[in-house]
């Protein structure tokens, strides 16, 4: 039918008012800070460019134009063209790249009143990117798993026993820390809720009864009594009466502020009063549409095959896993083949190592025909392939198979069938994740999902920030609750996607150039004089040095927390950093954010703050004081500090948030964005952790937070952390990295070289310390040549090239000299990364999205800067074979040794310790 209304428009020129109730922005709206805006009732979209779209739900019509904490450059696009028209009740805005489709007055924003469509390279895509997003359901009288619900800082599980569903919520550590599901009672009266959870002795060292706080849409209805149980093993039921209307309510298990929390909670129900605790229901198998990307768990499962979730990069709630043996299989029921004939069965699977077994190729069968599948980089890293197979018109099931016991052991993400000739279908798979830290991890860890999925699509939730003005730094809440997202449709083309990030949020931060030499510090108690021999054994053994990191021991009255140099081990900081200076060796500080309360500064802290610092205990004893950033009086005590240390000529701090229990209540601001903010107004950068709050998780299970990751690059060098030295570690690391950076847009992110602590030790060359195997230090110090920040790091251990063994000396030297040497390429890979969003280190699906090998090698491989093809060595010995792959369109040359690689092509490549894998572009100039 002919639309009923249709015109096209710019978004520099004025939009007229149009029926049904569609109006839009005034000419002297439609501003460079104000795109133009295109509204409905009580929704709002405004077109930013053809591959962004913002779409915002208020009540009442209160629409938020000032800048958020995360969203501050919303007025930085260019005039983008697009059409807007209403047909059937239904409100559409066609972009040159996205159709956007909205159902006239149908209220906020859900998977059925929203919807966008786009290409990705030859895939039509329909996503509705609202789907999923705010409170789940939870139908009375029904188990729901209490990971599958919405959580506020809390983040799911699995390293308990005896849990149900894919694992149980962890934490309620931090105030405002919650889970929340909906629930639509018939009738009104009363129900009990009930939960299932587990409470021993908690991270404040206490086995009590705690305590949570149960709202109803929003209002406090009772509290959740939870005695201890037997262990972290062992769960209990405790139930509380909630008093409901008919209709549907939020209703939230939250941690207040005179809560005790610290527990886990693995299931809840809502019930008729005295109602017995209902059993899990496992999901029951799910059709298979034909042309549609399916999840290949919801197959009917048989001989141990089942949804696992224990990796990174999947569509959907899980995988396919347990295919182990040839009883175990997968059966889909495929609806709506067109015809008999030949069809295309698309399989996305995953095929790292299995156990002690080498990596090595597997075949599964699919429908009986045996499909090989080539390794990936990882269990984290996903390929796509294809087999024909004959299926007769209408319903088919389809059988996914092992021909014997050693051929599969492989993970497969989804199924789609399809017609012979189509091309390869990409799930909303996350690409790449982030975490708040890796502190403890040990060869691997779950992280959250960013910017970029496969699929070409997201949605930045940007409804729970706060307002903000950039110039003074000043947050004040939103008006009113509702929906306020960015719709992200840019298909295969990720580097416009990180572009447009970069713009509106805020670009990742450029440090100075020093910051991308080579930096060292270490965990072990040292004087002043001890510090200047290290600094000038670098020169004497030939090692450049751009930045040397003093870690806690150096304060005073307490080595962890105290807020003064101590004389004895550094008499004169002033004069110390100055001469390090003149060596062009810069100096940081670590910091913890806590106090004694018999620090001499204490007192002083204390009547700044106010009387608010509370005692809560630490790392240095139970009379111990913490901060909240996010109150003002707090943090002026706690920046005071700072000033007292007498750090005069210090370049940074290093806020080592990992274990003291400061906090911001700040409401509408990630925790971390908001104190790196205050340490780059100190010193021009943040060296931290970021995305999240020690509350969200704790230190070594870190949550998301619903602020999102999105502000911490415009301030901060993200300090990943305290992670085991050992191989898996350093492989995990490899694709970490460009992953981070292709979730979050923050360009620097400084693990430790060579890990943190434990796996791997042998006994070092200074009393109570380590040292590490010689092959794995010089391999990770190979890498660190290749990340955004090089800096050598331990507890305990040693770092530094002259205490290993002659092979290992010798290539640790050849590479900090050649990071040296790249220092001003890597400088500018950062100032690229800064004015464009492409990344420093970058994951091979950014230059080459049509290439499934390029998601398939993104654990083992990543381009460094624009021109540097980087695999870095993650296994023993002296000697070391590297499978590489070599994108297409151009000739790959070793950097070492000259060889020359054609592109599209794959190749086993060896090196010894004082070489690795490193190749240039052609064309390009080896830096």
């Amino acid at each position: 039918m002919r639309p009923l209304v249709r015109r096209r428009v710019a978004a520099v020129a004025a939009l007229a008012l149009i029926t049904s109730g569609l109006a839009a922005t005034s000419p002297a709206q439609a501003t460079a800070k104000k795109p133009p805006a295109v509204i409905s009732g009580n929704a709002r979209f405004q077109v930013l460019s053809p591959t962004l779209i913002r779409t915002e739900y208020a009540p009442g019509g209160r629409f938020t134009d000032g800048d958020t904490f995360n969203v501050i450059g919303r007025g930085g696009f260019a005039p983008a063209r697009f059409t807007q028209r209403i047909t059937h009740g239904w409100l559409t805005i066609e972009t040159a790249a996205a159709t956007l489709r909205y159902r006239v007055g149908s209220g906020p924003f859900d998977k059925d009143n929203l919807s966008v469509r786009l290409k990705s390279g030859r895939q039509t895509v329909t996503a509705a990117p609202w789907a999923g997003l705010g409170a789940p359901d939870c139908a009375p009288g029904t188990l729901c798993e209490a990971e599958a619900l919405s959580l506020n800082g809390l983040s799911s599980a699995t390293d308990h026993r005896d849990w149900t569903g894919q694992g149980f919520v962890a934490g309620f550590e931090g105030t405002g820390n919650a889970l929340t599901f909906a629930a639509t009672p018939p009738a009104a009266g009363t129900r009990q809720l009930t939960v299932r959870y587990a409470n021993s002795q908690g991270g404040d060292g206490q086995n009590v009864a705690r305590t949570l706080t149960v709202t109803v849409d929003g209002v406090a209805a009772g509290t959740l009594n939870l005695p201890p149980t037997a262990n972290w093993d062992t769960w209990g039921l405790a139930s509380v009466p909630v008093e409901l209307t008919a209709g549907r309510h939020e209703i939230s298990l939250v941690r207040t502020a005179t809560d005790s929390g610290n527990v886990n909670v693995d299931s809840l129900a809502l019930l008729a009063p005295g109602a017995g605790y209902p059993a899990p229901t496992p999901p029951g198998p799910q059709p298979c549409a034909f042309g549609a990307v399916c999840e290949a768990e919801t197959g009917l499962l048989t001989g141990g095959a089942k949804l696992a979730d224990d990796h990174n990069g999947y569509a959907g709630d899980g995988f396919l896993a347990g295919l182990e043996s040839t009883t175990a299989g997968a059966a889909l029921t495929v609806t709506g083949v067109p015809k008999a004939g030949d069809y295309q069965v698309q399989v996305r699977y995953a095929n790292g190592q299995a156990g002690s077994q080498p990596v090595q190729r597997r075949t599964i069968t699919v429908a009986g025909t045996a499909l090989d599948l080539p390794a990936t980089s990882g269990w984290d890293y996903w390929r796509t392939k294809s087999v024909v197979v004959s299926l007769q018109e209408g319903t088919n099931t389809v059988t996914l198979g092992c021909p014997t016991d050693q051929s599969c052991h492989v993970n497969v993400d989804t199924v789609a069938v399809t017609a012979a000739h189509s091309p390869l279908l990409a799930p909303h798979a996350p690409l790449g994740g982030y975490r708040r830290g890796l502190d403890g991890v040990n060869g691997g860890a779950r992280t959250y999902a960013g910017l970029l999925y496969q699929d070409g699509w997201s949605l930045l939730d940007d409804s729970a920030s706060a307002l903000y003005r950039p110039a003074t730094r000043t947050v004040t809440p939103r008006p009113a609750a509702g929906q306020d997202g960015y719709v992200f449709a840019y298909g295969q083309d990720y580097r416009r996607a990180l572009r447009e990030l970069s713009t509106l949020t805020g670009p990742t931060k450029l440090l100075p150039k020093w910051a991308y030499g080579v930096w060292y510090s270490e965990y072990y108690d040292r004087t002043a004089a001890e510090f200047e021999a290290i600094v000038a054994r670098f020169k004497s053994e030939g090692v450049p040095l751009d930045s040397f990191v003093v870690d806690t021991d150096f304060k005073a009255p307490d080595r962890w927390n105290g807020w003064e140099i101590d004389p004895t081990r550094i008499p004169d900081w002033t004069s110390f950093a100055a001469a390090l200076r003149k060596q062009g060796v810069h100096t940081g500080l670590n910091i913890h954010p806590s106090i004694l309360g018999t620090d001499p500064h204490f007192a002083g802290a204390q009547a700044l703050a106010k009387g608010k610092l509370q005692k809560t205990g630490c790392n240095s004893g139970p009379d111990c004081y913490v901060f909240d950033f996010g109150d003002a009086d707090q943090l002026k005590a706690y920046l005071w500090l700072h000033d007292q240390m007498g750090a005069e000529g210090v370049d940074f701090w290093w806020l080592d948030w990992c274990c003291d229990a400061a906090r911001s209540t700040l409401a509408g601001v990630t925790p971390d964005a908001w104190i790196n903010q205050q340490y780059a107004d100190l010193t021009g950068f943040a060296f931290s952790r970021a995305y999240g709050s020690l509350q969200a998780g704790g230190y070594g299970n870190p949550g998301a937070v619903p602020t999102g990751p999105w502000a911490d690059k415009r301030t901060t060098l993200h300090f990943t952390g305290d992670t085991i030295s050992n191989w898996e570690t350093l492989r995990f690391e490899v694709g970490y990295t460009p992953g981070e950076s292709a979730a979050t847009g923050l360009a620097a992110v400084s693990h430790d070289i060579g890990g943190h602590t434990g796996g791997l030790q042998e006994p070092g060359s200074e009393p109570g310390s380590t040292k590490l195997p010689d092959d794995l230090y010089a391999r990770w110090v190979q890498m660190g040549t290749f990340q955004p920040i090089d800096r050598l790091h331990s507890n305990h251990s040693d770092r530094l090239p002259w205490q290993y063994g002659p092979a290992a000396n010798a290539s640790a030297k050849k590479f900090l000299n050649l990071r040296k040497k790249l220092q001003s390429y890597s400088y500018a890979a950062a100032a690229e990364a800064t004015r464009t969003g492409t990344p420093m280190v970058r994951a091979m699906y950014l230059a080459y999205p049509g290439e499934q090998d390029a998601y398939a090698t993104a654990g083992s491989q990543y381009l460094y800067g624009p021109d540097l093809l980087v695999a870095p060595v993650t296994t023993p010995g002296t000697t070391a074979t590297t499978t590489v792959w070599f994108p297409p369109g151009t000739t790959w040359t070793d950097y070492f040794t000259g060889k020359r690689y054609p592109g599209g092509t794959t190749a086993e490549v060896s090196t010894t310790l004082d070489t690795m894998p490193v190749f240039v572009r052609s064309g390009a100039k080896r830096p």
